[in-house]
């Protein structure tokens, strides 16, 4: 049974900064990313990386966001910094079935598997 389960949400203040965890239950994905939501608006991709190579990252995160994995513990991280209140969302992380080509990774469409979502809240 698939399972992903994000931790490390919480409040934080302009400048901040936060990690968030992904615990990837039952086999191993090569692709797997970020995405948020915040209130009344669409799904935004943030940031994907592929076992098989490739770390990938929206412009409104670059520089500020980390993506990386444990391989070993199958376990997903994003590190922010320098966190905005643009920022504020509730984040999912998300696997996809197979390997994405790179012109696919920021479609949610595209993964197959999703957490359940933790609460990231910024505040100025």
């Amino acid at each position: 049974q698939v399972q992903l389960v994000e931790s490390g949400g919480g409040l934080v203040q302009v400048g901040g900064s936060l990690r968030l965890s992904c615990s990837a239950a039952g086999r191993t994905y090569d692709t797997m990313g970020w995405f948020r939501q915040a209130p009344g608006k669409e799904r935004e991709w943030v940031s994907t990386t592929r076992r098989s190579g490739g770390t990938y990252y929206a412009d409104s995160v670059k520089g500020r966001f980390t993506i990386s994995r444990d391989n070993a513990e199958n376990t997903l991280y994003l590190q922010m910094n320098s966190l905005k209140p643009e920022d504020t969302a509730v984040y999912y992380c998300a696997a996809a079935v197979n390997r994405l080509i790179t012109s696919s990774v920021g479609m949610a469409r595209m993964y197959s598997y999703w957490g359940q979502g933790t609460q990231v809240t910024v505040s100025s």
